[in-house]
């Protein structure tokens, strides 16, 4: 084989410029698949834990973690960040409500509890601790996987509002500091603009009573400023006091 036949003009284009992709890559790109939910199950109960599982799967979700209690329920949500969480209410060491009251407050998933008919005085409490829906005992597809959506839908409309508020938190901000740093720039333009007309008055009142020309009156201001250490504003405001009026000019500020 020709070198020059192993790949076109074209191809080695496409590769000078960085378009080049593994068939493989590509493939997993294009395929159009939507990316599978992740779930961690939280059910004491190993034999309901096992229907819920498999019903789960076999809707499409990938199970990520299955929980015995509370904690190991919280502790796979912090390790795997699932999109969704079905916790039941009752199970041992920490019960689902308190799990769920963890994962809500550390915004990590959506979770939605497991209940039986007769515990709807604890899904006022699961509602109260987090828990974006509920589904009562036994399970079933037409209940559980529109619970799951539901989850998941108000968990995205909530983060995205809390992203609002933020960015918006963000935005006030930056307005605030922005209005600070233009107002102390005001009041350093308005302390210029005083120490300006005070050595100017302080200048002619050197030309009157001291025989100064302009540019020496300034030259003198500017220099016992610098040897002395005295800003300006206050050796111009001793050369009025002591030469001024006994009463200030209108317009001047003391």
């Amino acid at each position: 084989m020709v070198m020059d036949e192993i790949l076109t003009n074209e191809e080695l284009q496409a590769a000078a410029q960085g378009e080049v992709a593994s068939t493989e890559a590509t493939k997993h790109e294009d395929d159009g698949k939507p990316r599978q939910r992740t779930v961690v199950v939280a059910e004491d109960e190993s034999v309901n834990r096992m229907d819920l599982v498999a019903m789960l799967e076999d809707n499409g979700y990938k199970v990520v973690g299955e929980a015995a209690n509370g904690e190991e329920a919280v502790e796979l949500t912090r390790k795997f960040r699932p999109d969704v969480v079905c916790m039941d209410v009752k199970m041992p060491r920490m019960d689902g409500i308190t799990a769920a009251g963890t994962i809500c407050d550390e915004n990590i998933a959506p979770v939605v509890m497991l209940t039986a008919y007769s515990q709807t005085d604890l899904v006022r409490q699961a509602t109260g601790a987090g828990a974006m829906a509920y589904v009562t005992k036994p399970y079933e597809e037409s209940k559980l996987l529109p619970a799951l959506e539901v989850a998941m839908g108000r968990f995205a409309e909530i983060n995205d509002l809390l992203d609002s508020v933020e960015r918006s938190e963000g935005r006030l901000k930056e307005a605030e500091s922005k209005l600070k740093e233009a107002e102390q720039k005001l009041k350093k333009a308005e302390d210029s603009l005083e120490e300006r007309k005070l050595v100017d008055r302080a200048k002619g009142l050197l030309m009157d009573k001291a025989d100064f020309s302009e540019q020496g009156a300034f030259r003198w201001i500017q220099k016992t400023s610098m040897d002395q250490r005295i800003p300006k504003k206050r050796l111009a405001m001793a050369i009025i006091a002591k030469y001024g009026d006994p009463k200030p000019e209108s317009g001047i500020e003391r």
